[in-house]
């Protein structure tokens, strides 16, 4: 594949509707206002944050998320090929005075030990993070510690309900988990950062007030934990990592004016004194998020904050695709059109709000169709079928033509991107049509596989 540098000659300048398609588009515009919104919330509340990279992967998008002189450069990822991706940014965050540390964000296997602590070497010092829900898991830290000669940070995973990781507060100290990282702290191999809670069922969610109670819960929940194992940690700073971007938007609305309800009143006072005690002191709230500089169609179905608007002022992720044929001539039962983007371009993510797969923009439509009234309603492999939301409409037949460029909002953001290897960027603070391709972004990918003798070296 071509360099960055490459892309970049190439592309910049361009129409972006000339490019081969299928195509992912960010509008920077967007992701911009996102993060800096962000930004401005967690500095207003006084609570730390946390940017998880997995729906982007890319380090342009993550310097954005962290991109204030007061913000730490504390980061998540999913994959270890995301983390070796972060290094050079990690690097200029600390040349500019940033503490940075980045999660690996499922708890720790045997494979990936060696890769991380690679990775903490070059980096330095609590760079690097990991997470555990077993006890197993903490043997695993002596051979980080053995390659690098300093101690791995570690958050206990705890389940406030989701049931995809981690352990209930009450059963925190499985097989005495806690007393095994107490025990390999005194021996230099971990140092306990905290606790962390990752919860999706805010996605259910339709309403602000749903989403705070989400947040609302998972707080709670890690309070719960602290409380009741608070023996094994008595004198030590923790933090607490809540969130998702439904829960970290839904922070956002507590800095309307006005009454917002008894949910932002709780929590706003959590926010500010998780405990009511002397133990806030001693613990503090760190907001964890990672789609909310793209947003999706699944995210906008949420409005969990009540600032949302309509998915063209929004979404910054769309996909580019060509229309190959349309059948509006009475030859099927409703008007319809063919697209060659499919489940590999889009991916195949329900979202509550709409039976659909992605939704058409008005981007470059005839006035009429000013709205995305048009939806992917059946999708294939390589390809898709166009029809109108509102079955009302049926009768207008469709305003496509063979061969036009649409643009399409996805469901879910993370899972589409991951069909690309870079995005083409646009910038509709430059120009309203958003179409000038204003630079090329490469996203971490491949196999994820790393050269086995690098490794040995290391060990």
């Amino acid at each position: 594949m071509a360099s960055q540098e490459e892309l970049k000659d190439f592309y910049v300048g361009q129409d972006v509707g000339s490019v081969p398609k299928p195509a992912l588009v960010l509008d920077v515009a967007i992701i911009r206002r996102h993060c800096e919104t962000m930004i401005r919330t967690v500095k207003e509340l006084d609570v730390g944050f946390r940017a998880h990279v997995k729906s982007h992967k890319t380090t342009e998008i993550a310097e954005m998320q962290v991109g204030d002189k007061m913000l730490d450069g504390n980061f998540i990822a999913s994959t270890v090929l995301e983390i070796e991706g972060l290094v050079p940014l990690l690097k200029k965050l600390q040349s500019e005075r940033h503490r940075v540390n980045v999660l690996y964000g499922i708890p720790l296997v045997p494979s990936q030990v060696a890769r991380l602590a690679k990775i903490a070497l070059e980096v330095g010092r609590e760079s690097i993070s990991v997470m555990v829900d077993h006890p197993d898991q903490v043997d695993y830290f002596r051979q980080f510690t053995a390659i690098t000669k300093f101690a791995v940070s570690a958050f206990v995973k705890v389940d406030s309900g989701y049931h995809r990781a981690g352990l209930p507060p009450t059963a925190l100290n499985k097989e005495g988990l806690l007393e095994k990282l107490v025990n390999f702290e005194k021996q230099g191999y971990v140092k306990l950062l905290g606790f962390y809670s990752h919860s999706s069922l805010s996605y259910a969610g339709t309403t602000p007030q749903e989403a705070m109670k989400h947040l609302i819960n998972e707080i709670e929940s890690c309070k719960e934990a602290v409380q009741l194992h608070s023996q094994f940690f008595p004198q030590k700073q923790l933090v607490i990592s809540v969130g998702a971007t439904p829960q970290a938007l839904s922070s956002q609305n507590l800095l309307q004016k006005g009454e917002v309800g008894p949910e932002a009143r709780t929590l706003r006072d959590l926010l500010r004194a998780p405990f009511g005690s002397d133990l806030d002191a001693k613990v503090k709230v760190e907001l964890h998020a990672g789609v909310y500089p793209l947003l999706d169609m699944q995210q906008l179905s949420t409005k969990a904050s009540m600032e949302l608007k309509i998915p063209e002022e929004e979404i910054a992720v769309s996909v580019l695709a060509e229309v190959c044929s349309v059948y509006s001539s009475g030859e099927r039962s409703q008007p319809e059109a063919l697209v060659a983007a499919g489940t590999l371009a889009l991916g195949r993510e329900p979202c509550p709000s709409y039976p659909g797969w992605a939704k058409l923009s008005s981007w470059r439509q005839s006035p009429s169709n000013s709205q995305p009234c048009l939806i992917v309603e059946r999708i294939s492999q390589e390809h898709s079928i166009v029809a109108w939301e509102d079955k009302k409409l049926n009768s207008h037949g469709l305003p496509l033509s063979v061969g036009q460029v649409v643009k399409l909002y996805p469901n879910h953001a993370c899972v589409a991107a991951s069909f690309y290897n870079f995005y083409f960027v646009v910038d509709s603070d430059l120009d309203a049509d958003a179409a000038k391709i204003v630079d090329v972004w490469v996203r971490a990918g491949g196999s994820g596989l790393t050269d086995p003798l690098s490794l040995s070296r290391t060990q």
